[in-house]
């Protein structure tokens, strides 16, 4: 093993488990979309790569819902808008899917934004539309 994995390995051991538990679920969703990158490779629409990966993690025993709507309030509790997440997986983590050429702004502000609206604090932004896959993690602090 190396130095980088023998690190990796002591910051998992100091984590919480809940904290574990999220860095588990969000290493399956990865490794998961990575595997249908690897098959699908890019060029299909988004569309596609959420039912594979919808599928794949279902089949694997994830609890997982699609196109989840997700509600703004505003700060006296009444609803202004509504969002629709790509997934939502074991009700913890949001997962947006992009098939673009490349990540940009507005997809990060986006995720953000699902983040804050929703008080979840865990999400997941996939590109799929490159010929290198993209993923990036987001946490927010309560």
């Amino acid at each position: 093993m190396n130095d980088a994995g023998l690190r990796l390995g002591r910051l998992v051991r100091k984590l919480a488990p809940g904290d574990r538990d999220i860095m588990e679920l969000c290493d399956r969703v990865r490794v998961t979309a990575f595997a249908i990158h690897g098959y699908l490779r890019h060029g299909h629409l988004e569309k596609v790569y959420e039912n594979a990966l919808v599928h794949r993690l279902r089949r694997g025993g994830l609890e997982v819902s699609q196109q989840h709507p997700l509600h703004v309030y505003d700060e006296d509790g009444t609803m202004i808008g509504q969002y629709y997440a790509d997934l939502l997986v074991d009700n913890r983590l949001i997962v947006e899917l992009k098939a673009a050429k490349s990540l940009a702004d507005e997809h990060v502000a986006q995720v953000l934004g699902y983040l804050r609206a929703t008080g979840i604090e865990h999400g997941l932004l996939i590109n799929f539309g490159a010929p290198k896959f993209e993923i990036r993690k987001f946490a927010m602090s309560r």
